[in-house]
């Protein structure tokens, strides 16, 4: 993996989400993430069946990456569940984020379930000459 992407991982458990009060403390899982790197940037994808683009919040804040968001259950009231695998309820996944990523240029897309980011690699500064003056 590259080394413009660390991940911080934790394991579904009994979390705060951020905006939550101290008191409010519910389930919070990880959806599963692939990255990978072309010459133009990172690409993340999320496997998040079920859940709305306009559910979903993702922030960028001191080179960290944040996605959080709900997922609803899909069983209709009147039906009497058998058998579950897709994950219920909050999900949270963090990121830190290197120099090399362009913060400002990031996007996202759903598309059939799948959360795509899109993290440009930062312009590289040429290198320039430094006159030294003298008193």
């Amino acid at each position: 993996m590259s080394n413009e992407l660390s991940i911080n991982k934790s394991d579904g458990d009994e979390s705060q989400l951020p905006d939550e009060t101290p008191q409010a403390k519910r389930f919070v899982f990880t959806p599963p993430i692939d990255i990978f790197e072309t010459d133009e940037g990172l690409t993340l994808q999320a496997d998040l069946p079920g859940v709305a683009a306009e559910t979903i919040d993702l922030q960028v804040q001191d080179n960290k990456l944040t996605l959080f968001g709900r997922v609803q259950p899909s069983v209709p009231e009147d039906a009497k569940l058998i058998h579950q695998e897709y994950e219920v309820g909050d999900f949270l996944r963090s990121f830190i984020l290197s120099d090399q990523v362009d913060h400002d240029r990031i996007t996202a897309k759903m598309n059939k379930g799948v959360l795509e980011l899109f993290l440009p690699h930062a312009a590289k500064t040429e290198p320039r000459r430094i006159q030294v003056d003298s008193d």
